[in-house]
């Protein structure tokens, strides 16, 4: 399979929200300017990204945007539901299970994991809180597409290795370390420390 750049990747979710939002403002076709400025790139580079998945549109005429929507939901997997499982209750955790952008692109957390025992048996959003010890025996009986981990760092690797065991394919991890994981598993990396760390530089410069 041809390899895609990440880069690609995050435009097109750009591409693809701007596309929803201009459906939805009835807008029926899109110039490659126009996906340029939302995803802070060139048209040129619009061009370069969609032609990694084929033929887009008519010169001159722009692309429809109800085909492109349709054509970008499918490349990016969001045509059917994922099962996601959070593992740790704490208050990162929590503001992620409130956050509605989840659901809305087809992303379901099915189930929450910690250790505390304060906190398990106890519900979030309805979902019950679950013990982590019983990790490996819920996956066999519910096979889950992605875990988000937001536990200590002195945890994540070997959590993520038992999930990795138990059949998860791609793993979010917002613990401040570098998961070591088979290149089979997606891994992204949410370190707020080092965005923060980057922001700061970007002061530095202005």
């Amino acid at each position: 399979m041809r390899k895609i750049p990440e880069s690609t990747v995050r435009r097109l979710a750009l591409y693809l929200r701007y596309l929803e939002e201009s459906s939805a403002g009835g807008q029926v076709t899109i110039s490659s300017a126009e996906l340029a400025r939302r995803g802070g790139t060139t048209s040129a580079q619009v061009r370069k990204d969609l032609s990694f998945f084929g033929s887009f549109g008519k010169r001159g005429l722009g692309y429809p945007v109800a085909a492109l929507t349709g054509r970008l939901r499918e490349i990016l997997g969001l045509k059917s539901p994922h099962r996601v499982i959070l593992i740790g209750a704490g208050k990162v955790g929590a503001a992620l299970m409130h956050y509605p952008g989840f659901a809305e692109r087809g992303f379901s957390v099915a189930a929450i994991y910690d250790r505390d025992p304060r906190k398990i048996g106890s519900r979030w959003n309805g979902l019950l809180i679950r013990d982590v010890r019983h990790l490996e025996r819920d996956l066999r009986r519910e096979p889950t597409d992605i875990a988000i981990v937001v536990i200590p760092a002195t945890a994540a690797q070997q959590v993520a290795e038992r999930l990795v065991s138990a059949g998860v394919k791609a793993i979010l991890n917002f613990a401040p370390v570098q998961l070591v994981l088979p290149d089979s598993v997606a891994v992204r990396n949410v370190n707020m420390a080092l965005e923060l760390e980057t922001l700061s530089y970007d002061l530095t410069v202005r």
